[in-house]
């Protein structure tokens, strides 16, 4: 049998592990703290809620799950449908399908927390995973721009609580967007594959994104009008006017996050952003780090994925931070959790096992304490200790002496 994962998963050792429970737990605090409360979703759900949620590009990542018994059986046999449920790519779509099941028992506007793995078929590659975890809150049924705010500054609160500094926050609107590519001539049916071509900007240039619309056979005079457009930065005061209030709304939420940031991080409109999920309506936005390419954070609004479940639309926005890459981040530059109590092993015979857990258990106001029967060949078990970064070790005795392991 293989030992290895899976392509795209990962086993963690103790001290990943004890890294990553840290991490979320700091983050869980900062969402907490600000009156956001935890919820908890299957990872599976039906294939056709899946199929349905306008998930962009993430729809044809679906890890699905064929049917079972007799359904496979008859569905083999008539043809049909082979799967009925799917593992969730993301939290939005199960939040949305949780609070159609559980509006009634709900106060609104409801401030959600998720903290929990998702999966997607991907071709695993460095910063691409097929099991994955993502952080998230959410504000459901507020229209107002005051969410985004509340949402921005709580999820920077939370970077920053984990040492994430040197990052800025991009923000557009869809309809902002929009606006602009039907002021340039694209038809109001084709605005979306253009903000899809569009979002690529940062991947395959301006030119790559002009030659890309023009091979998918957009007009050629709305082209032109676009390209003159994106070949020199739009401001929001460039586009107010055009966008019914969305671009006022984008200040505003600028405006508040800047007061509240009290300089600790950046926020800027961003024309260019688009986020891929189709369910965006409105407001999106991401966080960059100077320290790692790519976001590490994203979301945006959107008010018509509950709608597909209740049949009434509900204003919904969200901010997900990813979890993985900020785990890398902090891996590769050596994070040490700060605080931490310093290791220690505790050796004793068999026969002292209970006063030894009691003697551990006192020790563990100063110390994080590991017992361990006395090893055999005990400058190897050492070199093992000092290489998992034990602080020092002692033997039980009247005395019970910490002794401090070489370059620990």
């Amino acid at each position: 049998m293989k030992i290895s994962t899976v392509k795209g998963t990962n086993d963690y050792l103790p001290e990943e592990a004890r890294l990553r429970d840290h991490l979320q737990n700091k983050i869980l605090t900062a969402y907490t703290d600000a009156g956001f409360e935890r919820i908890m979703t299957p990872a599976i759900e039906d294939a056709e809620n899946l199929d349905k949620s306008d998930g962009g590009e993430n729809l044809n990542l679906i890890f699905k799950i064929l049917k079972r018994g007799d359904k496979l059986t008859k569905a083999l046999e008539q043809g049909g449908d082979l799967c009925d449920m799917g593992l969730r790519y993301d939290l939005t779509l199960p939040l949305s399908r949780y609070y159609a099941n559980n509006r009634e028992k709900l106060i609104l506007p409801a401030k959600c927390i998720q903290i929990d793995r998702v999966y997607r078929a991907e071709r695993p590659q460095k910063g691409r995973l097929r099991e994955f975890v993502q952080c998230d809150i959410d504000i459901i049924g507020s229209s107002s721009p005051s969410a985004e705010t509340e949402l921005i500054h709580t999820t920077a609160k939370a970077l920053l609580s984990i040492g994430i500094k040197d990052f800025t926050v991009k923000i557009n609107d869809r309809n902002i967007l929009k606006a602009v590519l039907k002021s340039a001539g694209f038809k109001e049916e084709d605005t979306d594959s253009v903000c899809i071509t569009f979002d690529k900007l940062d991947k395959i240039g301006a030119d790559g994104v002009i030659k890309e619309l023009t091979d998918k056979g957009f007009d050629a005079s709305a082209v032109n009008n676009f390209k003159d457009m994106i070949s020199k930065p739009m401001t929001l005061e460039s586009v107010k006017g055009l966008s019914d209030g969305a671009a006022e709304n984008v200040e505003e939420i600028i405006n508040n996050v800047k007061e509240l940031s009290n300089g600790e991080y950046n926020i800027l409109f961003d024309i260019s952003l688009v986020r891929g999920q189709g369910y965006y309506t409105g407001t999106v936005f991401e966080v960059v780090s100077d320290k790692f390419k790519g976001s590490i954070a994203g979301g945006g609004r959107y008010d018509n994925l509950i709608g597909k479940f209740t049949g009434e639309n509900v204003a919904a926005v969200g901010f997900s931070i990813g979890f993985e890459r900020i785990f890398a981040m902090l891996t590769e530059a050596s994070y040490a959790i700060p605080d931490a109590k310093r290791k220690i092993a505790l050796f004793h015979d068999r026969a002292d096992t209970v006063k030894a857990i009691r003697a551990a258990e006192e020790l563990r106001a100063e110390y994080d304490v590991v017992l361990y029967e006395k090893p055999k060949k005990l400058s190897k078990f050492l070199d093992k200790l000092q290489s998992k970064s034990y602080y020092g070790f002692c033997f039980l005795d009247d005395s019970i002496e910490i002794r401090e392991l070489k370059n620990s």
